[in-house]
């Protein structure tokens, strides 16, 4: 049996469902192929259990610091059946809107099960060849399982099977330092857990500065987490409290016991799996989806959206590669990846709200900067709440006087740091966003100051 679409959706992430409403608007019969869970990461392991938990979280900590604000709330526990159960309906109530969405589309065919291609823009699901003009992969990522000695014998956890976790650990160690890793960390510290957090490298979210590093690592330390970098040897084995983690590193105890163990050390995109090799799709060596300036891959025909291409692993950048593609293909515009501002935010608490250049990737550019930075404790907004770690970092071209990057590592980060983002957008120099009148009191109202501290390196 075969069936012809003008279009192939394969996945119903965040990019997926968007695109075939645009497509069957335009006219054409689609067919959209989910072999799992309709949502994608977000919805179903990513942001929102994950934000939903983080909340729960957060909600213990003000509740123990209640005191600090004249607020007296007794002793404080955490029912993680409620916590996960929260989690839980909002994972399913998001899922059932995208499947109902689906489902009311018209010229839409919702396939569930496995595509493989078997040719150039001819799939096989369910023992059925289906086939179209234009193809879409939208099949995103899983967690990266290392192969650490011992991974084998060993019970462990991901961000995906950690969500419906209905009790505390005892002791959650955690194997990577960086976003997801240390989003969890935080999160299970505070409904109780110890924690440890092991690291293979010299420290924390690599990818930040140094000073947004050091900065994270100390909060996350005042709230009782251990943190063991330059973990250069991490090995697996089973222990009668649950799971001995060797991590070799040059202080502290040569191995960490905990209960359970959190694996958070980088993804991998769903590509092994799809015969790629009979479409003449091409990947990278470690299996993303080779793609052009506007997400066309090496097979004519045939696009690749979200995690699964490699130029993004948000939903955001997921999103907006549907934009590109949508853009270029029915609205005749020329969209392209290159011309996008990457902003992001890591969701520990406070959070930190990242756009452009780090300062580090800035110094190696060779072109001279400007400079501002200005702790939490002197934005009033944070001093009202009673949430002060942190600072503000803006970079600037000396030379353009054009915004390069900036990190608000505090309270609202993740919120205010896109008053820079939409300048960066617009190409307005530091003088516009200088001359703005904010609203006070916020965090954001701070920004036109420390545009205004700016100061050569």
């Amino acid at each position: 049996m075969s069936r012809t679409f003008d279009a192939i959706i394969v996945g119903a992430g965040q990019a997926g469902p968007a695109l075939a409403l645009r497509l069957v608007a335009a006219g054409k019969t689609v067919a959209i192929v989910e072999r799992h869970l309709v949502g994608g990461t977000c919805v179903n392991t990513g942001c929102k259990p994950t934000k939903t938990l983080i909340a729960s979280a957060y909600a213990a900590r003000i509740a123990r610091r209640g005191a600090d604000y004249g607020v007296g709330v007794g002793s404080v526990s955490i029912d993680m059946p409620t916590v996960a159960s929260r989690a839980r309906k909002v994972i399913l109530d998001s899922r059932k809107d995208t499947e109902d969405w689906l489902a009311g589309m018209p010229g839409l065919t919702f396939i569930r099960g496995h595509a493989r291609f078997v040719g150039p823009r001819r799939l096989e699901v369910n023992g059925e060849t289906i086939e179209a003009a234009q193809v879409f992969l939208n099949v995103g990522g899983r967690a990266r399982v290392p192969d650490f000695p011992g991974i084998d014998e060993v019970d462990y956890l991901t961000n995906s099977t950690i969500i419906p976790l209905e009790s505390v650990p005892a002791h959650l160690v955690v194997v990577g330092g960086s976003y997801i890793g240390l989003e969890f960390a935080q999160m299970y510290r505070r409904f109780g857990a110890e924690v440890t957090v092991v690291e293979q490298g010299p420290r924390l979210v690599q990818r930040e500065d140094e000073d947004v590093s050091g900065e994270i690592r100390s909060f996350l330390e005042e709230e009782g987490i251990e943190v063991r970098t330059n973990a250069c040897c991490v090995a697996l084995a089973r222990h009668p409290e649950g799971v001995s983690v060797r991590v070799d590193c040059t202080d502290g105890s040569p191995q960490v016991v905990g209960t359970h163990l959190l694996l958070a050390v980088g993804r991998r995109p769903n590509t092994d799996d799809l015969g790629l090799d009979k479409a003449g799709v091409a990947v990278d060596e470690a299996g993303y989806i080779t793609v052009d300036d506007g997400l066309a891959t090496t097979a004519e025909g045939v696009w690749a959206l979200g995690d699964c291409n490699g130029k993004g692993a948000f939903t955001h950048t997921a999103w907006n590669d549907y934009e590109i593609v949508a853009a270029n293909l029915l609205d005749g515009e020329d969209r392209k990846v290159s011309d996008r501002i990457l902003g992001y935010a890591l969701y520990v608490d406070p959070p930190l709200g990242r756009v452009g250049m780090t300062e580090a990737q800035a110094r190696k550019s060779g072109r001279p900067l400007l400079v501002s930075k200005r702790p939490m404790s002197r934005v009033g907004r944070a001093v009202e709440k009673g949430e002060t770690r942190g600072f503000m970092k803006i970079v600037a071209d000396a030379d353009t006087k054009k915004i390069l990057g900036a990190a608000i590592l505090g309270t609202g980060g993740d919120e205010a740091i896109h008053g820079i983002l939409d300048m960066m957008n617009a190409d307005a120099s530091i003088g516009v966003l200088q001359w703005a009148m904010p609203i006070h009191p916020t965090v954001s109202e701070l920004i036109p100051t420390v545009v205004g501290e700016l100061k050569p390196l």
